[in-house]
């Protein structure tokens, strides 16, 4: 099929529905009554989302790319580490240092991944459906996923928690880094769009690397995606707010 077009109605009514399904979803599920516990309902959407990705490996292995493994779809961008995250957290919850870490770099980053996908969709269309429905509902899930965390805790709302999410998102960059580079005699891999043998492909910042080379335009690329983490730690605490004040006010 022909990919629906970015910022047609396909993808303008979708991306609206599905991100107000996510808000309303993780503002109900934040009331004690109805919670069914934070790092129960992580792990039950890195669950979901390992499953999703299951099918979109096989999906890409076996319909599209006739048995050829595609370097580009390995899943390790930064909108796939909640998937990890979330499935590593119960883990995690005897360390509630580590667990806190987890549960901000979900909050900050993967409401930052989710919005920006939606807001800049090309990626997301694809040539088949099921491939466009699948990367939609992704990113639907990230923004649930970090807005449950915004809700949900009080806990890691100021800036020094967020600081503690920057040694694993660089930990993070470094690993996808290293998998373009030992990935690049057998494909293009671009995880995290850390490529160092072609310019970003994000929007601005391929212009940036053709102007002021790759490296510089990486480095440039990293830094403006930890300033994104961070307003969206400032949003998810004005968030959190805002919801108990709603709630309480509700109780009158």
């Amino acid at each position: 099929m022909t990919p629906p077009r970015p910022y047609g109605p396909f993808h303008l009514l979708f991306a609206a529905a599905g991100a107000g399904a996510a808000v309303w979803l993780s503002a109900l599920l934040s009331r004690p009554q109805k919670s069914p516990g934070l790092s129960r309902l992580l792990f039950l959407c890195g669950l979901v989302l390992a499953v999703c990705e299951g099918f979109k490996q096989g999906f890409l292995y076996f319909v599209e790319n006739n048995h050829t493994y595609d370097w580009w779809y390995f899943p390790f961008q930064l909108c796939s580490v909640p998937m990890y995250l979330g499935l590593l957290l119960p883990a995690a919850n005897s360390v509630p240092r580590l667990r806190s870490v987890f549960t901000v770099f979900i909050q900050d980053y993967g409401l930052l991944g989710g919005i920006m996908a939606l807001l800049e969709p090309s990626g997301l269309m694809h040539p088949y459906w099921l491939m466009t429905i699948h990367g939609f509902l992704w990113h639907f899930i990230l923004i649930f996923m970090g807005l449950s965390c915004a809700f949900q805790t009080e806990s890691g709302k100021d800036m020094r928690s967020f600081l503690r999410t920057i040694p694993l998102f660089l930990f993070c960059a470094a690993l996808a880094t290293a998998v373009n580079l030992l990935s690049h005699p057998y494909g293009d891999a671009d995880m995290f769009y850390l490529s160092l043998y072609y310019p970003n492909s994000q929007i601005v910042f391929h212009q940036i690397a053709l102007t002021l080379g790759v490296g510089t335009g990486n480095i440039l690329y990293l830094l403006s995606m930890i300033l994104g983490g961070g307003i969206c730690h400032l949003i998810s605490k004005k968030l959190y707010y805002f919801q108990k004040h709603h709630s309480k006010a509700s109780l009158f």
